[in-house]
C-alpha cells in the first residue's frame, strides 16, 4: 500500500465551515461546506456557536475523507480560521462556557476607548503591532471572564481554556490533548510581544488575562498533535495552521518582501509582505506576522475592511434589492456610471486607515433618479474605494506600491468588480484559477509541517486572471474625492455621538 499522500485542510470562516481535499500536484479532490448561523443578540453584538461550529467541522471532514477513499488517503491535516473570534471552555470536558465573541463584535468599544483616553494606545501599539480596538481578542477574552460565572476564578486555577477558533479546534480533534494556537493567531489578540513572538506579561496584566488560561505559541508548520482515532478511523497528525489572512497570504505564494494578497470575505483584507523585520505604521495599518516557520518569520503590514462581501449580503438579505450575489455584477454594468451615489459600509465600525468602532453604514448621494442599480453598484464600488485607501495608507508609511495585487474570496467572481479595482486603484488585478487560497495555504504548510515538501515556494498549476487597469487619472480622482466626502460624513457622524 503507498504512503498517504493527500493533505485535508479545514477552513473554518465567518460564514462557513469547509473541508478540503488536495492531492500531491495541489489539485482540490473534496471540498465539502456547511454554512454557520450568525447571533446577534444586541445592536453590535455578533456570536458563533462554538459547538455547531465543531459538529460542522467534524462532519466536512468526515465527508470529504470519504469522498477520496478514507483515512488512509490523508498524510496531514492543515486548519486554518476566522482570526480573533475567541472561545472560552472547560479544560476538563472541553464544553464551550459561551457562545464565541466574533471578529466583528463591538462589545468591548467602551474598554478600548477607556484605555485609549488614558493614553495607552501608543505603548501597545509599539509592541503587539496592532491598534486598541474591539476587533482583537484581548479585551473579548476579558469580556469572558468577568461575564461567565465563576469563570476568572476557574481560569486562574487553570480549569479553563480560552482562544481562537484554530484552538478551539486543536483541543477538539485531538481529544482536548493539546491546548495550542499558532503565532500567527497569537498576533491578532493584543496580547503578544511581535518582535520576540511570545505572550508579554505586561500586556497579560494590562487586559487582565491570566496566562494560565492561554494556549502555547507555535510556529505555523510542524506537529500539533495528532488526531483522537475515534474521529476519523485513524490518528491523522495536523502539522499546519494559520490565521485566515496569512494563510492566503501563503496560498498565493506572496512569500517576498512586496508582494501583496487581498482576500474578499465577508470583510476584506490586504497582506503586504514586509520580509523578516516588523515594520511600524504610522498611518493606522497594522503590523502583523505574516508566517512562522522553524525559528524564521516573514512579517507584514495589513489593513482590514470589516465590510466586503457582508455588503452584497446585505443588499440580497436585508433589502432583497437582488435575490443572489451573481447578480450584482449584471446590475452594476447596466448603469454607465455611479450616479453619484456612494454606500459606505460601516454596519460594525470602519476598519483601516479609521478604526472607528462607532461608525454605522450609510448611503450618500441619494436622488429622485436613485434606483436599486445605484445601490448595487455603490455596494461593488466601495471594495475598490477602501482597498485604494489601504494602498496610499501603506504608500504614506513608505512600503512600495505592489506591482500587483493578489486577489481571493468570492467577490472576485464578480469580473465587473475587479476591472473597477484595477481602475480606481491603479494597480493590475490577479485572480488564481483556484480561488481557495485560504485552504490551499493551510495544506501547503500542513505538506511542509509533515515533511512532504521543503519549500512554500510552489509554483501555480493555471495561469491567473489578469485586469489591467484603463480608467484615466482625472476620472479616478474624480471619483475617489466622491468617495472620501462620504467617508468623512460618516466619521463627523460617529464622532459627533
Amino acid at each position: 500500500m503507498s504512503a498517504p499522500s493527500m493533505i485535508l485542510a479545514i477552513d473554518q470562516g465567518t460564514t462557513s465551515t469547509r473541508a478540503i481535499v488536495f492531492d500531491a500536484d495541489w489539485r482540490p479532490r473534496a471540498l465539502r461546506q456547511i454554512p454557520l448561523q450568525q447571533h446577534y443578540p444586541q445592536p453590535g453584538w455578533v456570536e458563533h456557536d462554538a459547538e455547531e461550529i465543531w459538529a460542522a467541522t467534524l462532519q466536512v471532514c468526515r465527508e470529504a475523507i470519504s469522498d477520496v477513499g478514507g483515512p488512509s488517503a490523508i498524510a496531514a491535516i492543515g486548519v486554518t480560521n476566522q482570526r480573533e473570534t475567541t472561545v472560552l471552555w472547560d479544560r476538563a470536558g472541553g464544553a464551550a462556557l459561551h457562545k464565541a465573541l466574533v471578529w466583528q463584535d463591538r462589545r468591548t468599544a467602551g474598554v478600548c476607548e477607556r484605555l485609549r483616553a488614558d493614553g495607552q494606545e501608543p505603548a501597545i501599539q509599539a509592541k503587539t503591532g496592532l491598534v486598541l480596538d474591539p476587533y482583537f481578542s484581548a479585551t473579548k477574552i476579558a469580556w469572558l471572564l468577568d461575564r461567565v460565572e465563576g469563570a476568572r476564578a476557574r481560569a486562574e486555577r487553570g480549569e479553563l481554556a480560552v482562544g481562537t477558533i484554530d484552538c478551539f479546534l486543536l483541543s477538539r480533534l485531538t481529544g482536548g490533548a493539546v491546548h495550542a494556537t499558532d503565532a500567527t493567531n497569537a498576533a491578532r489578540t493584543l496580547l503578544f510581544d511581535l518582535a520576540e513572538r511570545r505572550w508579554d506579561d505586561g500586556l497579560l496584566a494590562r487586559f487582565g488575562v491570566p496566562r494560565a488560561v492561554l494556549p502555547e505559541i507555535r510556529p505555523c508548520a510542524g506537529r500539533f498533535g495528532e488526531t483522537d482515532p475515534a474521529l476519523f478511523g485513524r490518528a491523522i497528525p495536523i502539522c499546519g495552521m494559520a490565521g485566515d489572512q496569512h494563510a492566503a497570504l501563503v496560498g498565493h505564494g506572496a512569500l517576498e518582501p512586496g508582494e501583496t494578497k487581498v482576500t474578499y470575505g465577508t470583510g476584506a483584507f490586504l497582506v503586504m509582505n514586509v520580509g523578516a523585520t516588523p515594520r511600524a505604521s504610522k498611518h493606522r495599518m497594522l503590523s502583523t506576522l505574516g508566517y512562522s516557520i522553524d525559528g524564521e518569520a516573514a512579517y507584514a503590514l495589513e489593513g482590514a475592511i470589516f465590510s466586503a462581501g457582508s455588503a452584497v449580503q446585505w443588499l440580497q438579505e436585508g433589502l432583497g434589492v437582488i435575490e443572489h450575489s451573481r447578480q450584482s455584477e449584471a446590475v452594476a454594468q447596466s448603469l454607465t456610471d455611479n450616479g453619484g451615489v456612494y454606500l459606505v459600509p460601516g454596519f460594525t465600525g470602519l476598519g483601516a486607515p479609521w478604526w472607528e468602532a462607532e461608525a454605522r453604514g450609510a448611503v450618500m448621494g441619494l436622488t429622485r433618479d436613485t434606483t436599486r442599480a445605484h445601490l448595487v453598484r455603490a455596494a461593488l464600488e466601495s471594495l475598490a474605494y477602501q482597498t485604494a485607501d489601504l494602498l496610499d495608507a501603506l504608500n504614506a508609511d513608505g512600503a512600495p506600491r505592489p506591482s500587483v495585487l493578489k486577489v481571493d474570496g468570492g467577490v472576485t467572481a464578480n469580473a465587473w468588480a475587479m476591472q473597477f479595482l484595477a481602475d480606481v486603484c491603479a494597480v493590475p488585478v490577479e485572480r488564481p484559477a483556484f480561488q481557495e487560497m485560504t485552504a490551499l495555504g493551510a495544506a501547503r504548510l500542513a505538506a511542509l509541517g509533515a515533511g512532504l515538501i521543503d519549500s512554500l515556494n510552489v509554483p501555480a498549476a493555471d495561469a491567473p486572471v489578469r485586469w489591467a487597469p484603463r480608467m484615466g487619472e482625472d476620472e479616478r480622482a474624480r471619483l475617489r474625492r466622491g468617495w472620501k466626502a462620504a467617508v468623512n460624513g460618516v466619521l463627523a457622524t460617529a464622532r459627533a455621538g
